[in-house]
């Protein structure tokens, strides 16, 4: 079994989720069952996922909550995205969110590659 806290990536993503919920709290009251919601629970699953794939049994069964996470980091991505056209965030936050979620991304499939499943 793994210890999740000891991945960069799960750090990172802790980070990114920490720092949406920060950043969500400006978003307009009529949007916290829509958007707020949405990307605070696309961020969170993130580090949910690395974690709960760190407990699994296989290096497959990991690689696959990696995929999720993935999935997760491209919704993320894209609520970002949407934040912004919205006029919900700044450019500076955009640009950081942005970021953060790309590196993620590029980290997460690094390690899927030294999983190497077939």
């Amino acid at each position: 079994m793994r210890d999740f806290r000891k991945y960069t990536i799960w750090e990172l993503s802790h980070q990114l989720t920490l720092d949406v919920y920060n950043i969500s709290n400006s978003y307009p009251k009529s949007e916290i069952y829509g958007i707020t919601s949405q990307l605070r629970r696309a961020s969170s699953s993130i580090p949910t996922n690395i974690a709960e794939g760190c407990g699994r049994d296989s290096d497959k069964e990991f690689n696959r909550f990696l995929t999720i996470a993935i999935g997760s980091a491209n919704e993320t991505e894209y609520l970002i995205i949407l934040s912004k056209d919205l006029n919900y965030i700044d450019e500076t936050n955009f640009d950081n969110l942005l970021t953060q979620v790309n590196v993620i991304k590029r980290k997460i499939h690094s390690l899927k590659q030294k999983l190497n499943i077939n």
